[in-house]
């Protein structure tokens, strides 16, 4: 109840003036609110006649954190370091602490466990974000699994780490808990109408597949995010599962983390937003800077049956081309004969250039001679039936291009 305690000490600073300490209250109430402009203002006003305070001065680099970046919160850092004494030992260790924090969780793993529970109770938070963001989910597993949250911090975090060992373990009972400790902070009087509240709600709506709530909660939030590889990396998902490819499409190609986009699930839905607006070629472009593996052999499944789907028979053809040579299950062979047959329906109904036909053709010529060399004769001889026929058509129509 960070606003009441404000007003609270607003009107005991009326009354009695020379409380100035009150006004360092009132600034951590700000940041608490993630009012950090506010909090500067309160705290520049303190520290013109009390440079000295380490208290104020700590708190004015972590709002130089928070709205400005670790660098300059280091700067007001350094002000602090110069005026401790070897007799400010807790002093001391916030500025170690504080400092791994505003260096984006530099030495952490070193500089954190000593702290933990003991001087700075924030340590075992930051030290679990550091292990998320190093992928060693387990070791903030260990961290977090027998606290009992009471911050939204603390309730947050947990909510996270449970959720990433529930998609990890495939456990229902850890999702479970992650979405009930995403709905308490999101749900809580408190933080309902915060930025985080809000991001809460959408990750508990997430984890629940109900993406049209999740969107309705990032929608509101999203001017403050424009650039947050993350919450574009969301965003294009949720779009993408409603519906809204467009829109998913300039999301996810906005991400600029090569983490992110070397993700199996981020490849997906980028391929798929490609073909759902009318972007095959991008897709397969995609494709094909890919490496051999199980993500690239999904994308090529993906982009046959997708663009089949829709009517890009051209992309489908070249896709089911690659599948079938991987793999002659008659689902591949009849999907590539089907994608052929219909890239001939379009170049004869002039929706499709002449060149992609006789680009089919000799794709089902290679694909027939493979089948005869491997003794599948009967599908070797339907190959050269449906290329008879295409060359037939194409004869007749007069139809010029590569052949």
């Amino acid at each position: 109840h960070y606003q009441e305690a404000i007003d609270v000490y607003k009107s005991l600073v009326l009354q009695s003036p020379e409380y100035a300490a009150l006004h360092v209250y009132i600034a951590l109430c700000y940041y608490k609110l993630d009012y950090y402009e506010n909090s500067l203002d309160v705290l520049n006003t303190y520290l013109q006649t009390h440079r000295d305070s380490a208290i104020a001065i700590n708190l004015k680099a972590c709002n130089h954190h928070r709205y400005y970046n670790g660098k300059a919160a280091e700067q007001e850092l350094s002000v602090l370091v110069d005026l401790q004494s070897t007799s400010f030992t807790a002093e001391n260790d916030i500025v170690k602490h504080n400092r791994v924090v505003f260096r984006g969780g530099e030495d952490a793993q070193q500089t954190l466990p000593p702290l933990i529970d003991i001087i700075v109770p924030e340590a075992r938070l930051n030290l679990v974000v550091n292990h998320l963001k190093q992928d060693q989910v387990n070791e903030a597993y260990a961290l977090m699994k027998d606290l009992e949250p009471i911050t939204s911090q603390e309730l947050i975090l947990k909510a996270v780490v449970f959720s990433m060992v529930g998609q990890t373990s495939d456990s229902a009972d850890f999702m479970r808990i992650a979405r009930d400790l995403f709905q308490r902070v999101g749900a809580s009087p408190s933080e309902c109408d915060t930025i985080p509240g809000r991001q809460c709600m959408a990750s508990c709506f997430f984890l629940l597949q109900q993406y049209s709530d999740v969107l309705l909660y990032l929608n509101s939030i999203r001017p403050f995010f424009a650039t947050d590889d993350t919450f574009l990396y969301l965003f294009g998902i949720t779009n993408a599962a409603t519906r809204n490819y467009k829109e998913a499409e300039e999301s996810l190609s906005a991400v600029k983390s090569e983490k992110i986009r070397a993700e199996s699930s981020f490849i997906t839905w980028l391929v798929r937003c490609y073909i759902m607006t009318n972007q095959p070629k991008k897709a397969w472009d995609m494709y094909l800077k890919m490496e051999t593996s199980t993500e690239s052999f999904g994308a090529l499944q993906l982009i046959a049956t997708d663009c089949y789907r829709i009517g890009s028979f051209y992309y489908a053809a070249k896709a089911f081309d690659v599948l079938e040579r991987l793999d002659t299950s008659e689902e591949y062979v009849k999907g590539l004969r089907g994608a052929c047959a219909g890239v001939l329906q379009q170049v004869a109904a002039d929706k499709m250039p002449a060149d992609h036909l006789w680009d089919i053709i000799r794709i089902l010529d290679a694909s027939g001679r493979a089948h005869m060399e491997a003794g599948r004769n009967q599908m070797a001889q339907q190959n050269d039936k449906m290329c008879q026929v295409m060359r037939n058509w194409a004869k007749d129509a007069n139809l010029k291009g590569k052949k």
